[in-house]
């Protein structure tokens, strides 16, 4: 409930530029780090664990992107699909790059792949239909679960 009823922050700047700046992990959702990109929470999921692997450049673009920041983000989502079937018994995940707003991008300007958790039986069409995201726990206990899990 604080979730749904907290007062959106101000936007200003690039949220995942300041996420991959920050020291403070928890508060920025980050829950692994590698030299070229990063894994977080998607702060707004479509399901429990939904995470992103983010590259470290502020491109929004897949080919403005550096191989090896690639690698680091596949790397990543590798180990994202580790930890949620491990930690979340996931049954399937959708795993994707939404490049330009047209095609979804939230954050066009820089590049990320989403792994979003699937579960036989889940309720996805929630969001499609109504625009109403049904989760089982607040982004700080999936945020401890999973970290738990990945090396930081």
């Amino acid at each position: 409930m604080a979730y749904v009823s907290a007062t959106p922050a101000p936007v200003s700047g690039c949220f995942l530029c300041e996420a991959r700046a920050s020291t403070d992990d928890r508060a920025r959702l980050v829950v692994a780090r590698r030299e070229r990109a990063f894994l977080m929470l998607n702060a707004y999921p479509y399901a429990s664990g939904h995470l992103m692997a983010v590259i470290n450049s502020h491109v929004g673009a897949i080919e403005h992107a550096e191989a090896p920041e690639l690698d680091d983000a596949l790397t990543l989502v590798r180990a994202a699909t580790a930890v949620l079937s491990a930690e979340y018994r996931a049954d399937g995940f959708n795993i994707g790059i939404n490049q330009g707003r047209v095609a979804g991008a939230g954050a066009p300007d820089h590049l990320h792949v989403h792994v979003v958790p699937r579960w036989q039986g889940d309720l996805n069409f929630m969001p499609v239909l109504s625009d109403v995201r049904v989760l089982p726990e607040i982004l700080d206990q999936t945020w401890q679960r999973l970290r738990g899990r990945l090396d930081g």
